[in-house]
């Protein structure tokens, strides 16, 4: 089949060349001109484990193109997909949909025979219905579809994910758009990989509510484990304890300094604005947003408190920028709160990230950025891990023993043990792990 892909963002590079590697045909539209540039150089805007060397077989096979031309690419298409940011509105947090309805806009203008136009963009509920609209109101001639088809990626693991769903859903009532859809998916049968086909409207709340429920997850385990250093209990043994029953699930239960990323901070934020303006509020969403807000800058504080109370004319290593390791994704990442806190209690903070740091460096000015953990950690009073990279995970305690002005080490992870690092000569915190 031939995929228009508007967007050539996370989600509309990643998707795309996937359906590409499936074998189908796709173009992969961006209006920006040095993105779509540095594509054909090979060249990825994002960071994206084995992403690179897909995008290169599909091109290499001409299986995936890139242009900023729209309208060639959307009059071949069976299927284009809007893949534009619906970034948090100012003002208000509602999802912008701003891009979205551009996009419909030039996609009517060039439609030829019948085409399915499928929002993969994380929009509000309703959204699908103004997208027909506009659509019919420019093009009332055309022969469209319009669906819901909501990504499920994680970033870091976004191919596996792609090509290795839980479900796959799609929103449509039209049999015609259902069928070009299944028949978009059908090498994934080989995985059999469940399609649940459901009413459009539902499929766009589906996304929010699966986000807004793993955001609640992350929230409930931090506050846990906040409660667990004020009685003397470990929080990952908590984790541990309720995450084997099945009516739980052990993911999403790691206590951490919060969530951050492209996805749950505007998502919830979004779904809280939507439930408002239908007079059905969404409390415990609500109040998920305002405890995550409020964790990011605690953490600052625990850092302070690690550290004897100040961190004024200290120097502090931070080890990890982005909000999660396996991207170079700074969007509402932990560390910028926590870098802000840092900085205004008077500390000097100096930084080391895998891939992340250019992303960091227009969000995080007057701190230092460091070539590897080491030199970070050098003439440190204390080293904060705040992302739990691979590269983290095994570092050569006596080394930093030796390197650092204090044996200090606030783990924000939990990727060590108490034990592991006091056997080294450290003072550890760690995140739900009491003192005592």
């Amino acid at each position: 089949m031939k995929i228009a892909m508007v967007g050539a963002g996370y989600v509309g590079l990643v998707s795309g060349t996937c359906f590409a590697d499936f074998g189908h045909e796709v173009v992969c539209i961006d209006q920006n001109q040095a993105k779509i540039a540095a594509l054909h150089e090979g060249r990825m805007p994002i960071y994206e484990p084995g992403l690179d060397a897909l995008v290169a077989d599909n091109v290499r096979r001409k299986q995936l193109t890139f242009t900023t031309e729209l309208a060639p690419a959307v009059a071949k298409a069976d299927a284009v997909f809007i893949a534009v940011g619906t970034p948090s509105r100012r003002g208000d947090g509602f999802a912008d949909l701003s891009y979205v309805h551009a996009a419909a806009r030039e996609i009517a203008d060039a439609l030829t025979g019948y085409t399915v136009v499928v929002t993969k963009s994380t929009v509000p509920v309703g959204t699908g219905d103004e997208v027909e609209r506009i659509i019919r109101e420019r093009a009332p001639q055309a022969e469209i579809g319009v669906v819901s088809n909501p990504e499920f990626l994680r970033e870091g693991a976004a191919i596996e994910d792609f090509k290795r769903p839980d479900r796959i859903v799609i929103g449509t009532e039209d049999a015609r758009a259902e069928a070009v859809m299944r028949e978009v998916y059908r090498p994934l049968s080989l995985n059999a990989a469940p399609v649940y086909v459901m009413g459009r409207r539902t499929a766009e709340l589906t996304k929010y509510a699966a986000n807004a429920f793993l955001a609640t997850k992350i929230t409930f385990i931090n506050e846990i484990a906040d409660l667990c250093e004020q009685v003397g209990a470990n929080v990952q043994e908590v984790a541990r304890g309720i995450g084997l029953d099945n009516r739980i699930g052990r993911k999403f239960l790691h206590a951490g300094p919060g969530y951050g990323g492209s996805c749950f901070p505007k998502d919830t934020l979004a779904l809280v604005k939507t439930a408002q303006d239908h007079g059905s509020p969404v409390r415990i969403v609500e109040t998920v947003v305002a405890v995550n807000d409020q964790r990011k800058r605690a953490m600052a504080r625990k850092v302070i408190q690690a550290c004897g109370g100040s961190v004024r004319g200290k120097t502090i290593a931070l080890l990890g920028l982005t909000f999660k390791p396996n991207t170079d994704d700074m969007r509402d990442a932990p560390s910028l709160a926590i870098v802000a806190g840092l900085r205004d209690a008077g500390a000097t903070v100096r930084a080391y990230d895998p891939e992340g740091m250019e992303q960091a460096q227009p969000l995080l000015d007057g701190i230092g950025y460091a070539e590897d953990a080491y030199a970070c950690a050098e003439g440190a009073d204390a080293l904060v891990i705040v992302t739990e990279w691979n590269a983290f995970r095994a570092l050569d305690f006596e080394r930093l023993r030796r390197i650092m002005t204090a044996s200090v080490l606030i783990d924000l992870r939990n990727i060590y043990s108490r034990s592991f690092a006091e056997r080294h000569g450290f003072s550890y915190t760690g995140v739900g792990i009491s003192v005592a």
